[in-house]
């Protein structure tokens, strides 16, 4: 009998040990020839997966069309005629050169005649993730927000920035990164500028992370190795280019540079993360001189704001284990709270509150806190004011209305009282996507590319609308502007009227 028990166990461990080397070798082939990555729903309990492999054929054969003047095909089926943006874009000029180092005698001006339309930072001008311009339209039809149009992008994570009539984004193609222009009203591809970089890390696949910036007729952008251009709007042509990593000593992070670039007054503030005083660094925003440098923490994946606190201007922003606060003039450290993560990993914005509270949340366990900054004379103090689990942003940040904090708390939507870290609710399996406020709606672009609205409201959760945008692993912030919804991800980009019927 032990003789017999002892086969049939060795039978099940050779079948056990075959079928998990065919799984294995199954799911490496996906992974080299398909793209596909593996995740977990936000419970850390059921495996998901999704492809990140570039369509670079769809995308070409696409911009093809468009350079031909030849209609889409297929992807933007149901699209109808767009609104009329604030400031249409003048015709496309001659494509601008992949390594193009051209310069220009002066800026030129595409700012929108209705400033509060345009989107011009990551999450939005204040980078609070907050719409406040023309009301949108909250009851959607119920096949979706009309679509105005649809085309294939680059991958990579980065949002869109809006003004002037276009929208500005970084992605992929092939092993260049390439910063495009795209007229609103279309979608149609104005001016490209790219350069030699090839980012890709297992989990999130290839392409740049960080959102550009759009200032005074200027686009900002930023690649995931670290270079750095500033880009004339209008053209694409480049007025000067740093790359931050290797002029500060930096190695690069595990899933890239991710901060988008901040315009403080005369400078841009960017986050290398180099030691010896190198790890926040102020260029001239026009001539990409140094004018200060500060700290020496390695950085994580949030992007530097400008806030103010105690009555002082400063700048924030979250490293691998603190959130400080700096002269916003000099880089000067104000105040500093604790935030150490694992692996250093913080990619949500902090949120503040008012009366001098700052919200800050990360994912992987750690959950979210109120800290209160005092001011006396010239010094600053930090002091607890309540910690939790209720909330752990892992990929998207969180966002405040009448007192309370909406977010995903991992994969679940949630909302906390800002004033104790009461959980008030939490409901809606929506992946790791983003959120944005409009008014008092909450719009989320999910994981799988699917927009819901949610009403912002600390009762209940309560889903007004839903429809599927685009499709293919989700993780870019979604943007209004000018009446359009736009969203893209790592293989699609579209835009849907979003403004109240006329």
């Amino acid at each position: 009998a032990v003789a017999i028990l002892t086969f049939v166990l060795n039978k099940i461990l050779r079948v056990l040990a075959v079928g998990f080397v065919g799984v294995a070798l199954v799911l490496a082939a996906l992974y080299q020839f398909a793209g596909v990555r593996p995740g977990f729903d936000g419970t850390g309990l059921m495996p998901r997966f999704a492809s990140t492999a570039p369509d670079y054929d769809a995308l070409e054969a696409d911009r093809a069309r468009q350079r031909t003047g030849a209609p889409p095909v297929g992807n933007n089926e149901g699209a109808r005629p767009a609104p009329p943006v604030s400031d249409p874009a003048t015709p496309a000029p001659a494509p601008a050169s992949p390594q193009s180092t051209t310069e220009l005698s002066a800026p030129v001006s595409v700012e929108p005649r209705a400033a509060r339309e345009a989107w011009t930072d990551f999450r939005g001008p204040n980078r609070d993730g907050k719409y406040a311009g023309s009301p949108i339209r909250t009851e959607w039809p119920r096949d979706g927000l009309p679509l105005l149009w649809k085309h294939p992008v680059g991958p990579g994570y980065a949002s869109f920035v809006v003004a002037g009539g276009r929208a500005f984004t970084i992605e992929q193609r092939r092993r260049q990164e390439v910063v495009a222009a795209y007229d609103l009203a279309g979608g149609r591809e104005l001016w490209t500028n790219a350069w030699d970089a090839e980012f890709v890390e297992a989990m999130g696949g290839p392409g740049p992370r960080a959102t550009p910036t759009y200032h005074g007729g200027l686009v900002y952008a930023l690649g995931a190795m670290g270079e750095l251009r500033v880009l004339d709007a209008k053209s694409g042509a480049v007025r000067w280019r740093r790359n931050i990593l290797t002029e500060n000593g930096a190695p690069n992070l595990d899933w890239g540079m991710s901060g988008a670039p901040l315009i403080v007054d005369e400078a841009v503030v960017v986050l290398p993360g180099g030691s010896g005083g190198r790890s926040v660094v102020a260029y001239d925003k026009r001539t990409g001189d140094v004018l200060w440098r500060s700290l020496d923490d390695r950085q994580a994946y949030t992007s530097p704001m400008l806030v103010t606190l105690g009555g002082m201007r400063q700048i924030t922003f979250v490293s691998a284990t603190r959130v400080v606060g700096l002269a916003a003039e000099t880089g000067r450290l104000l105040w500093e709270y604790p935030w150490p993560t694992s692996q250093g990993i913080n990619a949500a914005q902090p949120l503040m509150l008012g009366n001098d509270r700052v919200f800050v949340s990360s994912g992987y366990g750690q959950g979210a806190a109120v800290f209160e900054v005092t001011r006396d004379g010239e010094r600053f103090a930090t002091r607890a004011v309540w910690q939790n689990t209720r909330m752990k942003n892992k990929f998207t940040s969180s966002l405040l209305l009448d007192g309370y904090i909406y977010g995903l708390d991992e994969a679940i939507l949630a909302c906390v009282d800002a004033a104790t870290g009461e959980l008030k609710w939490k409901g809606g399996r929506y992946g790791y996507g983003q959120v944005m406020l409009a008014g008092d709606r909450l719009i989320v672009l999910t994981e799988d590319g699917e927009v819901v609205q949610v009403r912002a409201t600390p009762t209940r959760h309560e889903e007004v609308a839903s429809f599927p945008a685009i499709e293919g692993k989700t993780w870019n912030h979604p943007v209004i502007g000018d009446g359009r919804l736009l969203v893209r991800n790592i293989r699609e980009m579209a835009a849907f009227d979003i403004s109240l019927p006329r």
